[in-house]
């Protein structure tokens, strides 16, 4: 399916790995041109070098760490013409109120949390100004199902959900649309490291660690490109009716016991 994507530009911060990669691969794909953010230069010239191998786009990387705002600010203008913004940056530790330390806590905040909001505030206003524009949200099932051991990331998650939520009922009246994607268990890079982890001790055979998957539903997590193709449809003029939603993708995960 043509998404009308070609000629666009999008960045995509988290770009160089995990569905931020995803992502990118697809946009890609559908001829849009991408700017690349991530901590990591090695891996985001791999990311580069991967996509315009295959595909006959434009790919501008930034190895910047977004958690300061400085930062955030020069990568805004260096891309500030975007037509698509994907926040994907950032990891919260899972742990208990008392068990995540101050340092921890902020330094995860700093970059999930006011990562996404200090890029919204930079580019969303030239959006508005131009009268048209995505934003995209990768957020997390832990805002609409908040636990207790990972309460940094499920306090976290739901201050972005209200942001997009609250923001995409405004953009409308300037042409823009601001939309969020609540991935569940997903079978990222990071992940599949911590559940061999887990493998390895539970079994002492790092390999069988999607026997310990089978309890997600179709008794796997889902994979990276079942996240990313939906990134990518609501940042499609297909999904033009789109704004200020959250849609979650965890294969009913949020509602089972």
């Amino acid at each position: 399916m043509d998404l009308g994507l070609k000629g666009r530009t999008a960045l995509i911060t988290g770009g160089s790995r995990g569905l931020g990669y995803g992502t990118a691969q697809l946009l890609a794909a559908e001829g849009c041109h991408l700017h690349l953010a991530s901590r990591s230069a090695k891996d985001l010239e791999t990311a580069r070098r991967k996509i315009t191998d295959v595909h006959d786009i434009n790919v501008t990387c930034y190895a910047m760490d977004l958690g300061a705002g400085e930062n955030v600010r020069e990568l805004a203008r260096a891309c500030f013409d975007v037509d698509i913004l994907v926040n994907n940056a950032g990891a919260i530790p899972h742990g208990s109120v008392s068990a995540v330390d101050d340092k921890t806590w902020r330094e995860a905040w700093d970059l999930k949390i006011f990562g996404f909001i200090n890029l919204i505030r930079e580019i969303y206003p030239v959006m508005c100004e131009r009268r048209r524009g995505v934003i995209v949200n990768v957020i997390g099932i832990a805002g609409e199902r908040p636990a207790a051991n990972y309460i940094a990331g499920s306090m976290g998650n739901a201050s972005l959900i209200a942001l997009t939520r609250a923001l995409g009922a405004e953009s409308p009246d300037y042409g823009v649309r601001v939309v969020g994607v609540n991935p569940g268990g997903t079978e990222t890079d990071r992940q599949v490291v911590r559940w061999r982890a887990r493998a390895e001790k539970e079994f002492g055979i790092a390999e069988r660690w999607r026997e310990l998957t089978t309890g997600f539903p179709f008794g796997r997590l889902g994979t990276v490109t079942e996240v990313a193709n939906m990134i990518v449809f609501l940042c499609s003029d297909l999904s033009s009716y789109t704004t200020g939603t959250v849609v979650t993708v965890d294969g009913g995960a949020s509602w089972r016991k």
